[in-house]
């Protein structure tokens, strides 16, 4: 028997997290559970507030792919990260598709306003440019257009 008082408890403590920013579902109940809500109750809120569409993976996936793009990371670190908060594959595909020709232009900006509009000279300023732009998650195809096709 789930206790009302702990349903109306959980659900206000999702709805505060929820205010101040969207959450996957996966975010959602493990804030709940180091709360100490118990598994029945939070599974009840998360259903109850998905039917109220208040919560939304679909809706966090899209405003977290927007968020992580603006701040210059590539498709592999955006993907790898909404699959750790729970993102299923195919939701995943429709906000992060790792062959969008946009990438590259994002890649390009990156690289600029990290070091600047002068290409590297040299391999290690290369291979520097190289290394911070996996690190953003970019792909190699990506970072070698980055970079106007040096070899890499």
């Amino acid at each position: 028997m789930i206790n009302p008082i702990s349903e109306i408890e959980a659900r206000q403590s999702a709805m505060n997290y929820l205010a101040i920013r969207e959450h996957s579902s996966l975010e959602l109940r493990n804030k709940l559970l180091r709360k100490g809500f118990e598994e029945a109750v939070i599974d009840k809120v998360l259903v109850q507030l998905q039917l109220d569409n208040l919560l939304s993976d679909e809706r966090f996936a899209e405003s977290y792919t927007r968020m992580r793009t603006a701040k210059g990371y590539g498709p592999l670190s955006i993907q790898q990260e909404l699959q750790r908060r729970g993102i299923d594959n195919n939701l995943l595909s429709v906000f992060v598709n790792a062959n969008d020709s946009s990438w590259v232009s994002i890649a390009c900006q990156v690289r600029e306003k990290r070091f600047g509009q002068d290409l590297p000279v040299n391999k290690r300023e290369l291979a520097k440019q190289v290394r911070f732009l996996e690190n953003r998650g970019f792909t190699y195809s990506q970072i070698k257009v980055a970079l106007s096709g040096k070899i890499l």
